[in-house]
């Protein structure tokens, strides 16, 4: 499979509105990389309106949240970990380049450099019209998906 839409993103992912940030995914590799996109990040305007009033700038936080999104659909389409949670443990040598505005459009690529028992990383890097945003080092756990509360009456 090479492109995967919302619907197959959301169908691996545990992630829902309004907290997931990768709207497609353009290239696919299972266990090895992806490449998503945030189509309009003018489209988080709740999250922008207060970062920052009038001058608005999708916080690095969530540039990073929709990086782990797009490498935990590249770890968690592989045959062993669907149905499973990937969880952070660790950020190394991040650097942000650029701002991230409404209007952009953002690229965001995922490489897995390790995927193994219940522990993974990889490389994930965010741009902007072909400029560096993002990147750094992204390690992550694979747990279980907890089991659905009972219905309440």
């Amino acid at each position: 499979m090479s492109e995967l839409s919302r619907a197959d993103i959301e169908a691996i992912l545990p992630h829902r509105e309004p907290f997931i940030f990768v709207d497609r995914i353009s290239e696919i590799e299972f266990g090895r990389r992806a490449v998503g996109w945030m189509d309009d990040v003018g489209r988080h305007e709740l999250i922008l309106s207060g970062h920052f009033p009038n001058f608005p700038v999708l916080p690095g936080a969530i540039l990073v949240e929709a990086l782990a999104e797009v490498g935990a659909v590249a770890a968690l389409g592989v045959e062993g970990y669907r149905g499973k949670i990937g969880v952070l443990a660790g950020l190394d040598g991040w650097k942000f380049r650029r701002m991230v505005r409404p209007g952009d459009q953002v690229r965001l690529e995922a490489e897995l450099h390790h995927l193994r028992g219940k522990y993974g990383k990889g490389h994930l890097r965010a741009t902007v019209d072909g400029e560096l945003a993002a990147e750094g080092e992204m390690s992550f756990g694979v747990v279980d998906r907890p089991a659905a509360p009972p219905a309440q009456a």
